[in-house]
């Protein structure tokens, strides 16, 4: 038996590429049921200073890419590999980009509970497919009770100003370990792979680590 390896993910609920780098490993870890990996997601914000009430989504994204041709090409190759990783991802249907500190305060509690992968697949389905605000409290809460998490004291926390600073911090520790992409995935605390690799990468990965 291999003992337990740390992986540690740095990504963020509205990252396309995390998304989708999720279903690759999800499919990898699926293959390989006795696969040595403990997995902890970690903050990272794309938009640090997007307003608390967040944006709307077309005005965010000709501001990030220049105008609406140029968004739909920079995100042609997203709608591509989703499509190769058996996703759909409604992009017609949102309306806003939310910031994303919130939903990073519900991945951490939710961590404190052993559901902290529920919990980002939850926000992922919400915000991909739904195409829910994941940056209304109420949104969050319901997201929480669906992983059974207590909704009232979750709804609770987030009118407060719990652990807001530690998810900044442990955001901008990453970014002074020199991540600056997400996703960035960390295999024992050592081995950086950045991006959304194929579950075979992941299947190479898990038969090094087990001799397999």
């Amino acid at each position: 038996m291999t003992d337990p390896i740390k992986l540690d993910i740095m990504s963020d609920p509205i990252c396309p590429w995390c998304y989708i780098g999720k279903a690759h490993l999800d499919r990898a870890l699926e293959a390989h049921p006795d696969h040595p990996f403990e997995i902890e997601w970690h903050p990272f914000q794309l938009n640090p200073d997007m307003p608390a009430e967040g944006m709307d989504r077309r005005a965010y994204l000709e501001g990030k890419f220049g105008g609406k041709e140029a968004a739909v090409r920079a995100y042609a190759p997203v709608v591509e590999n989703a499509e190769k990783a058996g996703l759909k991802i409604n992009f017609e249907g949102m309306e806003r980009t939310p910031n994303t500190l919130n939903a990073h305060r519900l991945i951490h509690w939710a961590g404190i509970e052993g559901r902290q992968t529920a919990a980002v697949s939850a926000l992922f389905k919400a915000y991909f497919v739904d195409t829910r605000d994941i940056g209304s409290l109420d949104v969050l809460a319901d997201i929480a009770d669906s992983i059974e998490m207590d909704a009232s004291v979750v709804m609770r926390l987030l009118n407060t100003d719990a652990d807001m600073q530690e998810i900044r911090d442990r955001d901008a520790h990453s970014r002074e370990m020199g991540i600056n992409s997400v996703p960035t995935f960390i295999v024992g605390g050592r081995h950086a792979v950045p991006g959304a690799q194929p579950p075979e990468l992941w299947a190479k990965v898990i038969a090094e680590i087990t001799g397999s």
